[in-house]
């Protein structure tokens, strides 16, 4: 993909000047985070929304567990969002041990609850290690569960894209094509697995160009807070993490503070490098936690608006 000579010229400047000087703010986020199993946990995530929503985040997306396994608090948060707080909330939504009935009750429940951004996604197996087998009665892969979802009510639906390749595709080629059955079965844009070079999103970016997308694909940003956890999650999605990046954490173990900073660090430069490609609307995977998050968005040039003062009220001299 040919570079315009605004994003060459954002290039020499991401290479000449300190990396993160002078940006102009322009970016657009938004958040996922997951649905929390204790009243600890739901405070938590609410002080991370309260955190991270003078952000203005285009929306906040809540995960849905395999099989539906976390199908009521899933519910419960998505529909709190939207009642309390003015943050458009999407709910993920799998194709995994459901019927298609039981799935448009559910997107129902959500249209009823004022929910109007489904995240489609085909789901992983309940067990570790299986492979994928759609329901006798049910949607078979995501480009049928989008239709299916544009049936029930006219949803914004987001879906999954993979940069590295999905592991249950034949190869790239066959991957995109399978992202391109999903948006022009009515999908709105794609959210990215998340990754750790900025390599892989613009080759992915070539290669969806090539095949004619030109829906949004959003570049999902994991800022690594637990490297054990990370790596687990990578092996299971085809994430590579390169070994520079294992290096930078080695021996980190038990210093959390000094992780944070070097996540913080390493999240920032790679998506410093996305916006030179000129990506400007970045999906940052939470894990409930904003500190991180928050740090990137601020580095980027975001910004809370300012709140004016209240005025400041002059006694009458007697």
């Amino acid at each position: 993909m040919t570079l315009s000579l605004k994003q060459l010229a954002e290039a020499r400047e991401a290479l000449g000047a300190p990396l993160f000087a002078g940006l102009a703010g322009d970016v657009e986020v938004s958040f996922e985070f997951f649905p929390p199993k204790t009243e600890k946990m739901e405070a938590t995530l609410w002080d991370t929304l309260t955190t991270l929503a003078p952000l203005g985040p285009k929306f906040v997306s809540v995960t849905y567990g395999a099989g539906g396994s976390t199908r009521e608090r899933t519910h419960a948060t998505v529909a709190r969002i939207a009642s309390e707080t003015a943050i458009p909330a999407a709910a993920h939504l799998t194709c995994v041990d459901a019927s298609r009935d039981e799935i448009d009750s559910i997107a129902q429940s959500y249209w009823d609850a004022g929910v109007r951004h489904i995240v489609a996604l085909r789901g992983d197996p309940p067990r570790m290690g299986e492979k994928f087998v759609a329901h006798s009665r049910g949607y078979a892969n995501a480009a049928e569960l989008v239709k299916g979802l544009k049936q029930v009510a006219p949803f914004e639906i987001s879906v999954a894209a993979y940069p590295e390749t999905h592991p249950d595709a034949d190869c790239a080629d066959s991957d995109i094509d399978n992202l391109k059955r999903k948006l022009d079965a009515g999908a709105d844009q794609a959210i990215t697995q998340f990754f750790f070079s900025p390599e892989a999103f613009f080759r992915f970016r070539d290669a969806y160009t090539r095949a004619g997308i030109t829906a949004p694909i959003l570049p999902g940003i994991l800022p690594v807070s637990n490297v054990a956890t990370t790596r687990k999650i990578a092996g299971a999605c085809g994430t590579e993490i390169p070994q520079w990046m294992n290096d930078l954490f080695e021996g980190l173990d038990d210093h959390p503070t000094t992780r944070q900073l070097v996540a913080a660090t390493v999240a920032a430069e790679m998506c410093r490098r996305l916006y030179s490609g000129g990506v400007r609307h970045f999906h940052f995977y939470t894990l409930n936690r904003a500190e991180l998050s928050f740090a990137i968005c601020h580095l980027l040039g975001l910004r809370a608006p300012k709140v004016a003062a209240a005025p400041v009220l002059q006694e009458n001299a007697a």
